[in-house]
């Protein structure tokens, strides 16, 4: 047992370490980590794109120095927590040693290696539908009500995190109906830890309710615009594709789960994974929402495959079956480790592509259809230092007279947000925005002259707004052609006619409306 913890600790030292000593310097953080962190600074108990946890670990670490290696500091975090999650699931199915090197190297160089060097909401989802499955499994084993309370707060908490613990729930809920479990719908203990995990979410929840519901305005675009176009058969082999180095050993967890004497026990995790997939199949989820399962799916699959070692005579069979599978996963790991991690420099990294012979693959196809040198969540990693100080030295070319009646405005929460992180150290004022929570942030009106626009393109000459002003001068733009962000411009926009205020103040209202911000 204790070669076992000391394993458990090693591997999740080397989690913690992973974003620290991986990423290549020059690569920057990703957009969505820009508005998270820009998230920090306004606390409140809930945003447009998130629930509020994530905001309150950027505000840490913008107390911490708002640096790169702050943000990292949750990544390895959660991650390594995460892998001492697994490796005690483990070890509550009395796996050892084996079991659980097997279910750490396989969190260790699946989808997770990726995210967990992003401050996203996914580090957070990760840890706890993985809490909760242990919790869960605690549960079944004891039998004892205490169980249900910390899944309770690991529920609520979860929601805290990230909505889609919601398919994890339901998942539970209905597992809870097809297992014997189903005794505890008759105890009042059942009902007061779901309402215990209600109750840690009330905040959020209430401010959902008085923001006019915004997640369901987000979802319904995430809907329109990218979840009814995605293909059902896709979204299953991608659940092979995101575990790929060990996708054999979560297929073992299920087998042993469903079809083993000793794992029917906790086949309500069994039935949790089968309705995950199943409820996102049917809102056509995103492939790697049901990332999440798979943690403790590896753990159980990791003793399942020490199970049938143990039942090989042969110590040289054993020991065959145990390298081969070591080496497939950290293989097949170390292979896609350049589409998992920016280890070296961008052009480095192209060059890499073209080497693996990616060039026309999926891999680098983005958002635009279009095949570029690096994928899409890279090409969101770099640019937005080159964009900040381009757009400070504009900025601090113009006459004190300008300055002094001008306002900066980052078309996208990843240009505003990225100048906003980058901006102290530049002397920029505060920009505002439109996109996401920023249209919390936006004053009620424009009442500046000028206007500092980060953009692809100037506005079209009837914009309800920009009409309004009666000049533009292009000063700069990104010319990063590794960036998502390469082409953006920096225009300035002067002239503001006396209509401005109005027209503005009758466009920031009609968009604050629709959440309820009046």
């Amino acid at each position: 047992m204790q070669q076992s913890k000391k394993i458990i600790y090693f591997f999740a030292l080397v989690k913690c370490l992973i974003p620290f000593l991986l990423i290549y310097p020059a690569f920057e953080l990703h957009r969505d980590e820009y508005l998270y962190l820009a998230d920090a600074a306004h606390l409140s108990w809930g945003y447009i794109e998130m629930p509020p946890l994530l905001a309150l670990m950027g505000a840490i670490s913008r107390w911490m120095g708002n640096g790169f290696y702050p943000v990292y500091f949750w990544d390895g975090l959660l991650g390594g927590l995460t892998v001492i999650v697994v490796g005690n699931i483990v070890l509550q199915f009395k796996g050892s040693i084996t079991a659980v090197y097997i279910a750490c190297i396989s969190f260790l160089f699946s989808v997770f290696l990726r995210m967990h060097i992003l401050f996203q909401p996914n580090i957070l989802d990760v840890f706890f539908w993985t809490l909760s499955a242990y919790i869960i499994i605690l549960w079944i084993d004891t039998n004892h009500k205490k169980y249900l309370y910390f899944l309770g707060i690991s529920f609520g908490l979860g929601i805290l995190s990230k909505y889609t613990i919601a398919f994890f729930i339901a998942a539970f809920l209905i597992g809870v109906l097809l297992t014997d479990k189903r005794k505890w719908l008759l105890n009042i203990h059942f009902y007061m830890a779901m309402l215990l995990a209600l109750l840690i979410a009330s905040p959020n929840i209430y401010w959902q309710y008085s923001h006019n519901l915004p997640v369901l305005h987000h979802m319904q675009l995430l809907k329109d615009r990218q979840l009814q176009y995605l293909s059902r058969v896709q979204f299953m082999k991608d659940q092979l594709t995101i575990t790929l180095p060990c996708f054999f050993i979560w297929i073992l967890g299920v087998l042993f789960l469903f079809f083993s004497k000793e794992g029917r026990k906790h086949i309500l995790i069994g039935w949790i994974y089968v309705f995950v997939i199943l409820l996102l199949l049917w809102q056509h989820g995103k492939n790697y929402y049901a990332a999440s399962i798979y943690p403790v799916l590896m753990a159980v699959g990791a003793v399942y495959f020490e199970r049938l070692l143990q039942q090989i005579k042969s110590a040289g069979v054993k020991r065959t079956l145990q390298l081969g599978v070591t080496l497939i996963i950290i293989g097949l790991g170390s292979f896609f480790l350049p589409l998992m991690i920016p280890f070296k420099s961008a052009p480095d990294m192209a060059k890499l592509f073209i080497g693996m012979h990616l060039g026309n693959s999926a891999i680098l196809t983005w958002e635009d259809g279009k095949v570029h040198p690096l994928p899409q969540d890279y090409a969101d990693m770099q640019g937005w230092r080159e964009m900040t100080e381009k757009t400070a030295k504009a900025y601090h070319s113009l006459p004190d007279s300008i300055r002094k009646d001008l306002v900066i405005f980052g078309n996208n929460y990843g240009e505003a947000g990225a100048l906003n992180f980058y901006g102290k150290q530049y002397q920029l004022p505060e920009v505002i925005g439109d996109d996401a929570s920023f249209a919390f942030w936006i004053p009620d009106s424009l009442s500046k002259k000028h206007l500092l626009l980060v953009d692809f393109k100037p506005r079209k000459k009837n914009d309800f707004v920009f009409s309004h002003f009666h000049s533009l001068e292009i000063l700069d733009s990104v010319t990063n052609p590794y960036a998502r962000e390469n082409g953006v411009k920096i225009m300035l926009y002067g002239q503001g006619d006396d209509s401005l205020t109005i027209a503005s103040k009758i466009a920031i209202k009609e968009l604050k409306q629709q959440y309820n911000l009046h």
